[in-house]
């Protein structure tokens, strides 16, 4: 993208808002819009068309889910839109839910990461590219709960590796640095991964986000 990502934020903490945007700004990216309710968002996204939305997974009235729902929401009425879904706790279930309505050009970060310009940056220009970036924790958790599940069985322990990898939205190149192995190794695991989780053929991002979306469904299913 020449020109620079631009970004609405909606949080009900006005502290919390400013502080992300001044750490955005510093970063290069352009906050077109600071909001505290859904309704002030859905309003800025038709006026100013961001390339991304940053959302508080808990906002009024109820505290509960609202980011979720908000998520669903603008990704029906705008398809390109990103979606980054920011909450304090992790939550699987919420990630679950969060995936199933949009599974594309979306992420879930905990707010602790924020402070971490180049990581929160880095899942923003996912996001909008229509890609998925995953909080690490929140893939370790939902990995370690759905180990035995039976979609996950058939996978070797280096394959649930990098399907971890793969969930938090990474690219074979970064997830071969990550995970010290070579591209073409990462390859392999990742056709065996399509193959053994029996995902229907398709682009390869939309495969890589069914494959996430199994192991979280796996977690989901066992009560995690």
């Amino acid at each position: 993208m020449n020109r620079p990502l631009t970004v609405a934020l909606c949080d009900d903490s006005g502290i919390f808002r400013e502080g992300l945007a001044m750490l955005l700004d510093a970063a290069g990216v352009v906050v077109v819009a600071s909001v505290a309710s859904a309704d002030e968002l859905t309003a800025t996204v038709r006026r100013t068309r961001p390339d991304a939305v940053v959302v508080d997974v808990r906002m009024p009235p109820t505290h509960t889910d609202e980011g979720i729902r908000l998520a669903a929401s603008l990704r029906a009425d705008y398809p390109e839109l990103g979606i980054l879904v920011l909450s304090t706790y992790v939550e699987p279930v919420w990630v679950t839910r969060l995936l199933e309505s949009v599974p594309t050009g979306v992420g879930y970060f905990l707010k602790d990461r924020v402070s971490d310009a180049r990581t929160l940056v880095d899942g923003l220009v996912r996001v909008t590219a229509g890609s998925v970036a995953l909080e690490p924790l929140v893939v370790s958790a939902m990995m370690g709960a759905a180990r035995h599940a039976d979609a996950l069985t058939r996978l070797s322990e280096q394959e649930r590796r990098v399907l971890a990898l793969l969930a938090e939205g990474l690219s074979n190149d970064a997830i071969g640095e990550r995970a010290s192995i070579s591209i073409r190794t990462v390859e392999s695991h990742v056709a065996a991964i399509f193959r053994s989780l029996n995902l229907a053929a398709d682009t390869a991002v939309n495969r890589r986000v069914q494959a996430a979306v199994a192991f979280l469904d796996a977690n989901r299913r066992r009560g995690g």
